[in-house]
């Protein structure tokens, strides 16, 4: 069996927070959802999206075929609202804030790199 590598679990541990979060406190999720849809629409997904991302952590957990793919589609789907943030935070008078923002876009490559390389059990759907 492969060794999980470092890159791996950092991705199950942000996943996993991040999931739980959207959980337990999906209004602190909200403003990063654009208005237009209204809260109600905007609260399902904020729900949705943290149910999904914790069935990627269970699947790289158990190693799933399926787990680097979704995972990645997940990491895809929710880099827009990090582009979104990074831009909104420009001119919020928060420097520190807007750097943060920017320097996490590229990181999330790596986290994209580190999920598809998660290791699998061909057994496994």
């Amino acid at each position: 069996m492969t060794k999980r590598g470092v890159g791996s679990w950092i991705v199950i541990a942000l996943l996993g927070l991040s999931g739980f979060l959207h959980l337990v406190t999906p209004q602190g999720f909200l403003w990063l959802m654009p208005p237009e849809l209204g809260e109600g629409v905007n609260l399902g997904v904020v729900y949705v999206s943290g149910v999904v991302e914790l069935v990627c952590v269970v699947g790289l957990l158990l190693r799933a075929r399926w787990a680097p793919t979704v995972t990645v589609l997940t990491l895809l789907a929710i880099w827009p609202a990090n582009i979104w943030f990074a831009f909104s935070t420009i001119g919020a008078g928060n420097t520190l804030l807007t750097v943060i923002a920017f320097v996490r876009l590229p990181l999330q490559l790596l986290l994209l790199w580190w999920a598809w390389k998660s290791p699998v059990n061909a057994r496994l759907g």
